[in-house]
């Protein structure tokens, strides 16, 4: 949960919040009626922020040493990245295995899709699943995850688990959101070859996923901190009932792995079912802020 550091409105701040940034320590600042807020970016860097406020109240420099090594700035793009660990190494395999299909697609797709293929002039030829199994290449289970057909699939999928994933690293753990990518990677996936369909691939099921998550946790436990606004999830839901019908094709965008979508999405709100029955419920409102005004 963000931490805030209250102070009252008479205070001049300014030159603390000139040594927070100095010292790497980002916050947002508000200011209401009870006073002036810092909520700080990250729960860790708290002592170091409640040290620097003590030296500000006792008039001391808060010069940032140069023997000491900041943290990095929750800010900037490499803070963001380290933050979600897990978010970030998924969206780095999913490039990866891009540039791989932009170098050589034919031996990409013979090795990550669900089933072994061979590919011979215009002709597919495919094994399966659980001839691949036989031969001990579980990869497949997960692999057609990281699959994609077009820049525009890609894209479209890497912004919503960015924006997903890390809320659910954030608030749930790098654990819990691991187990529900894989989770959703396996379920998505079968989904889709439970159709008859070898050849598939894309982050949307794991996506649709982390939607079905993230916005059933975050309306059964309304404290969860998770960020999900109604009309997203509309057009989510539209977006996959769209994808049912014709409509998609006539719009261009070809054969979409409806299946994978839905059970995809039918994990999430499983999961996030289950999820918010072993929430810890905040009953001390202490527990949520730190208040230095004293």
């Amino acid at each position: 949960m963000p931490q805030a550091l209250r102070f009252p409105l008479d205070a001049d701040i300014d030159g603390l919040r000139h040594a927070l940034w100095k010292h790497r320590i980002g916050h947002h600042y508000s200011r209401d009626h009870e006073g002036q807020v810092l909520w700080l970016i990250e729960d860790v860097q708290l002592d170091r922020a409640h040290e620097l406020v003590e030296q500000w109240r006792q008039g001391e420099s808060m010069v940032l040493d140069e023997s000491q090594t900041p943290v990095v700035r929750a800010g900037s793009p490499w803070g963001a990245l380290r933050a979600a660990p897990v978010t970030t190494l998924i969206i780095v395999m999913c490039l990866a295995v891009f540039a791989w299909q932009g170098v050589d697609d034919i031996q990409a797709l013979t090795a990550l899709a669900i089933a072994p293929i061979a590919i011979e002039g215009q002709q597919l030829y495919a094994a399966t699943l659980g001839y691949a199994l036989s031969q001990a290449e579980i990869w497949r289970l997960f692999s057609p995850a990281f699959l994609h057909f077009s820049l525009m699939h890609l894209v479209f999928n890497l912004l919503w688990l960015w924006y997903f994933g890390r809320q659910v690293e954030a608030l749930q753990g790098r654990w819990r959101l691991l187990a529900l990518l894989i989770s959703a990677m396996l379920v998505s996936n079968l989904a889709q070859y439970a159709t008859g369909t070898v050849l598939f691939g894309g982050m949307s099921g794991v996506v649709y996923a982390l939607v079905g998550f993230v916005w059933l946790y975050s309306r059964l436990v309304p404290d969860s901190g998770f960020q999900f606004p109604t009309m997203l999830m509309v057009f989510m839901v539209g977006w996959l009932v769209l994808c049912m019908t014709p409509a998609a094709g006539w719009l261009g965008f070809g054969n979409v792995a409806n299946e994978a979508h839905l059970g995809g999405l039918l994990l999430g709100l499983a999961a996030g079912l289950l999820g918010s029955r072993f929430h810890p419920h905040q009953t001390v409102a202490e527990d949520r802020h730190e208040d230095i005004d004293r």
